[in-house]
Formats: structure tokens, C-alpha cells, sequence
């Protein structure tokens, strides 16, 4: 009586085990809505918020590995797919500092993972950063302003005048 208490107990937590170490080895296949974006122009200096809502539409878990970005100006604010349940949604959250570019430019945001054909998928957006009329603020110079700037309660309560939005291929056709 007192194998069967140590036995099944040890039994059940040999085959929990074993089926929790291969959930990377199983592939699977994300949807990313509204890949590809152009976003409406900002002013140089200005912070936009982005958020990409992602589907697992494959039957297994994914299993976020890295998440690489094309440029200083992009940080990953919060993430929900760091695993994603199969069926399930999550949502990557980017913030975009625009002071580092000037100009049309693209990003892009590369996830490894679990993918059942690729090792990679990309998340692309661009962007046409609009600079002052009058002078190209050098780094020390636009520095001092955040310093200067310290909080940001006007921008909590009234909102981002540069968060409008953005538009997809096809949208104006």
C-alpha cells in the first residue's frame, strides 16, 4: 500500500514532465493584423505607441524567443506573446521614439520563435518623420529637451496629437 502511494504520485509527475519538454520542439503559425503599415506623418520628437494585435492560428503553443528591432528608436513596451495558447491572441506593444530619424523611413521587427515554415517573421511599419522648419536639432540639443521636459502630464491627460492612426495598402484604392 505504501509503493502505490509513492508509485502513482511519482508516475503522474514523470509523464507531466515529459510532455512539457518538447512544447518548443512543436511548430506552429501566427497571424499579425494589419502587417505592413504606413503610419500618418509625425513631428520629429514626437512618441507613438504601436501595437500589433497576433493570432496563434496553428493547433500548437507558441514560444516567443527573441524579439530583434531595426533601430534604437523602437522598445518593446509590454508583451503578451511571450506564449500564445493555440487559438489564442496576444499583443506586441512598441513605442517609437521619432527624434532619432528624420524623413521617410522603415522599420522593422523581427520574432523568433516556433514557426511551422520559417525560423523568423517580420513586422514591417513606415513612417516620414517631419523635422523643424527652421534647424535640424543635433542629439545634445534634443537631450536637454527630454531633460527639460521631466514629466509628461499634459501629454497623460489630453493625448498624443501624433497617435491619428494609420492606413493600409489598398485603403485609398
Amino acid at each position: 500500500m505504501n509503493r502505490k502511494k509513492i508509485f502513482v504520485p511519482l508516475l503522474l509527475l514523470v509523464v507531466v514532465m515529459a510532455s512539457c519538454m518538447n512544447v518548443k520542439e512543436k511548430r506552429t503559425s501566427l497571424e499579425i493584423t494589419d502587417n505592413y503599415r504606413h503610419y500618418y506623418p509625425v513631428l520629429q520628437g514626437q512618441m507613438l505607441d504601436i501595437v500589433f494585435p497576433v493570432k496563434n492560428i496553428g493547433e500548437n503553443p507558441f514560444i516567443l524567443e527573441d524579439i530583434i528591432t531595426s533601430c534604437g528608436c523602437l522598445t518593446v513596451q509590454k508583451s503578451s506573446i511571450k506564449s500564445i495558447p493555440a487559438g489564442a491572441k496576444g499583443h506586441l506593444i512598441l513605442k517609437y521614439n521619432s527624434n532619432k530619424n528624420v524623413g521617410a523611413v522603415r522599420h522593422y521587427v523581427t520574432l523568433y520563435g516556433n514557426f511551422e515554415t520559417t525560423d523568423k517573421m517580420e513586422i514591417v511599419f513606415d513612417i516620414n518623420v517631419v523635422p523643424n522648419s527652421l534647424w535640424t536639432k543635433d542629439y545634445e540639443e534634443l537631450y536637454q529637451e527630454e531633460k527639460d521636459k521631466g514629466g509628461r502630464v499634459k501629454n497623460a491627460v489630453d493625448g498624443n496629437e501624433n497617435n491619428k492612426g494609420y492606413y493600409m495598402p489598398g485603403d485609398f484604392d
